[in-house]
Order: structure tokens, then C-alpha cells, then sequence
């Protein structure tokens, strides 16, 4: 074998709750696809990992500090750098994260003012727009269970003193709507729901909408009056327009629960603005994903111009899969390493919209292809 392609695994930053790495098994199916893995220097230590646990005497293996590990010809992290750091990386460097191109105008008027090479691992998509890098169902699954489980705190069995069935309204159906229906009707939790129809409760009924439905103000509002769980599983062809305004939110019961899956951000300095799907609840992160309606950090999350004074317990987390960190990566790294394979052999600027399927699939994924569509 000729000159190995290099590269580079930075950590992530964001919060202290983010402890996700790729883990040791995928850095050497990493080397054996052809790469030489440089690692930051506690690279895998959020997760129990030493840099022995990656080398395992492999001579492609290397620890660099983290300005090294942004000059290789990768450079693989789940989610973004800070914005900050994307002046260091390197000048034939190609970044591989989750750029989320659609909803980060900003982000990509940088990139494309730096001449960036970037393929973002949320547009890796196959001939049917279906993704290729995704774990949706930790997504619903996740944010399900961090709303039942706040109802389970006073009521474990979830039992209902009228004896009803809880109700539970997601918006959308794509992939993450269809999971979290099959999530809802568990509580978010196998265990849960076995516990619950062991002591005869009465169960769920979810319901699921789509844009017919969330045309009609008069109808959602109707549906709101009865919901528990209010679940945001929607990806809006215009994310500048909210689908449930705030003041709807009042005929929500007060004990009521809305869960943010879709997690777009506010972005009101880009042209359209971007803002969420559910009109004035915060967005959380791995640190805090759990907002009570009176909760003082909500001031501070939500622009002062969107209206956000109708408020209900809001479950948000900008990365649902990774408050099971491992499991998360796991998951991804046996998607990606697929098409790490063909990276090795195939440089960004050789990828074509006519070669083979994952070719086909990274081709998509680069930033240029974004803006050229």
C-alpha cells in the first residue's frame, strides 16, 4: 500500500454532559480501510477510553494535539467545531460532521468565505433521499422517555386517577414521527409499559398530523385541548414560520409535557430567519434537556422577540442520541465506516454524481453540491 490518507479525530467541546468519541473498534477498522488516525491527546477519555485502549500496538495510530489533528486531510467529528476553530483547519483539509446545511445559513456563509471542504453527515443521503447517517430512533426513543419519565416521578405506574388512557399528539410523520408514535405507545420505555399493563392501566393513544392538519388553526387547537405530550417531530419546508404559535400553547392542559425533537435553533440574524416548530420553548443540550414552566434559564433561551409567554414543561436537547453515549456511537461509526472506505480511495474533489452508491451518497454531502443545488 502507497502513502496513507491521514486523519484526524478532534474532541467535542460543546458541554461537559457531551462525552460522545468514536470508540477504539472503529479507529482500527479506520486504519485497516487504509488510514493512518492521528487522536487529540485524550481522545475516548469521556468515555472511560485511554489512548492504549485505541493503539493496541498499531503503528497507524497516533496521539496529536488538537491544532495536528485539524491539519490531516479528514478531519471526523460528530458534531461542528465552533466556528471559531474552523479558521485552523488546514488548507486541503475536509471537514466530516453534522453541518445541518439547510438550518445553519451562518455556518455556511463561513464556510463558503473560507473556501472550505466540508461533507456534512446529516445530507449523506442514497438515490432516494433516504439518510445514511442517522440514528432516528435513539432520537424519539430518547425524548420520549425523558417525558414520561417526568411524569413517572409522582406517578410511577402512570396510572391516571380518571382512569383514561394518555394522550399524546405528534406533528409529523417522516422517520422520526413514526418512531416516536412506536415510542409514546410504550411511555418511551419497554420496562415502563410492561410495569403499566401489569397494573391494569389504561395505556396510550397517539395521534399523528401532518401539513393537511397544521393548516387549520381551529383543528390544532381543538387537538391541543386534550394532549399530555405535544411532540415536535416535523422537518418544515420553511423554517422560518412556526407550526404551533405560542399563544395555542394555552389550551394545552397545564400538566402537559412537549417534547422538541426536530430541535431547529433560533436563528433570527439570517435571511429568513429560522425558528422553531413550536413557537417560544428553549432548546436544551446534554447538560439540561428538562425545563420546567417556570424555569428562569427560559428568558435567557428564547429570543426577546419571539413570543414565548404561554409555557408548559419543554423536553430539548440538541443531541437526543448522545444522552446514551456509547450505544450512539456505536451506531454511527458502523454507518459510517462505510463510507470512510471509499474516502480512502476517492478525494472530495474526485467524488462523483455517477459513481458507485456511498460515491454517490458523499458526492451529495459536500458542502459546493449544497450550494450549487
Amino acid at each position: 500500500m502507497g502513502k496513507r490518507m491521514r486523519i484526524g479525530f478532534p474532541l467535542m467541546r460543546e458541554e461537559p454532559g457531551e462525552k460522545r468519541v468514536f470508540l477504539p473498534d472503529f479507529v482500527q477498522k479506520m486504519t485497516d480501510a487504509g488510514f493512518e488516525v492521528f487522536l487529540e491527546e485524550g481522545y475516548g477519555n469521556p468515555l472511560g477510553f485511554y489512548f492504549d485502549d485505541y493503539k493496541n500496538d498499531n503503528p497507524f495510530v497516533h496521539p496529536a494535539s488538537r491544532e495536528e489533528v485539524f491539519q490531516k486531510e479528514y478531519v471526523l467529528i460528530l458534531r461542528s467545531p465552533s466556528k471559531s476553530e474552523y479558521p485552523s483547519l488546514g488548507k486541503n483539509s475536509c471537514l466530516i460532521s453534522m453541518l445541518h446545511y439547510p438550518t445553519r445559513p451562518a455556518r455556511i456563509k463561513l464556510i463558503k468565505k473560507l473556501g472550505m471542504k466540508t461533507i456534512s453527515l446529516d445530507s449523506v443521503v442514497d438515490d432516494f433521499n433516504v439518510r445514511l447517517v442517522e440514528n432516528m430512533k435513539a432520537v424519539a426513543w430518547n425524548g420520549l422517555d425523558a417525558a414520561f419519565s417526568q411524569f413517572s416521578k409522582n406517578n410511577p405506574a402512570l396510572l391516571k386517577n380518571s382512569g383514561d388512557p394518555w394522550s399524546v399528539l405528534v406533528i409529523g410523520s417522516g422517520v422520526v414521527g413514526k418512531h416516536a408514535v412506536d415510542a409514546a405507545s410504550k411511555f418511551g420505555r419497554p420496562q415502563r409499559n410492561a410495569s403499566h399493563i401489569e397494573k391494569g392501566g389504561s395505556g396510550v393513544i397517539v395521534r399523528t398530523i401532518g401539513r393537511n392538519i397544521t393548516r387549520h388553526p381551529k383543528l390544532i387547537i381543538e387537538l391541543l385541548k386534550g394532549t399530555d405530550v405535544l411532540v415536535d417531530a416535523t422537518q418544515r419546508h420553511s423554517p422560518s414560520e412556526p407550526i404551533i404559535r405560542n399563544e395555542w400553547l394555552s389550551q394545552l392542559p397545564e400538566q402537559a409535557i412537549i417534547v422538541d425533537l426536530s430541535v431547529d435553533p433560533y436563528s433570527l440574524d439570517t435571511a429568513p430567519p429560522i425558528v422553531k416548530g413550536i413557537e417560544g420553548i428553549p432548546q436544551g443540550n446534554l447538560d439540561k434537556f428538562v425545563f420546567e414552566s417556570d424555569d428562569p434559564d427560559w428568558d435567557e433561551m428564547v429570543p426577546p422577540e419571539i413570543p414565548s409567554q404561554n409555557r408548559r414543561m419543554t423536553v430539548s436537547c440538541y443531541s437526543w442520541p448522545g444522552i446514551h453515549p456509547e450505544a450512539c456511537m456505536r451506531h454511527y461509526g458502523q454507518q459510517i465506516r462505510r463510507l470512510m472506505r471509499v474516502l480512502c480511495t476517492k478525494n472530495y474533489d474526485t467524488l462523483s454524481p455517477d459513481g458507485l452508491y456511498f460515491e454517490r451518497a458523499l458526492y451529495r454531502a459536500r458542502v459546493d453540491t449544497f450550494l450549487n443545488n
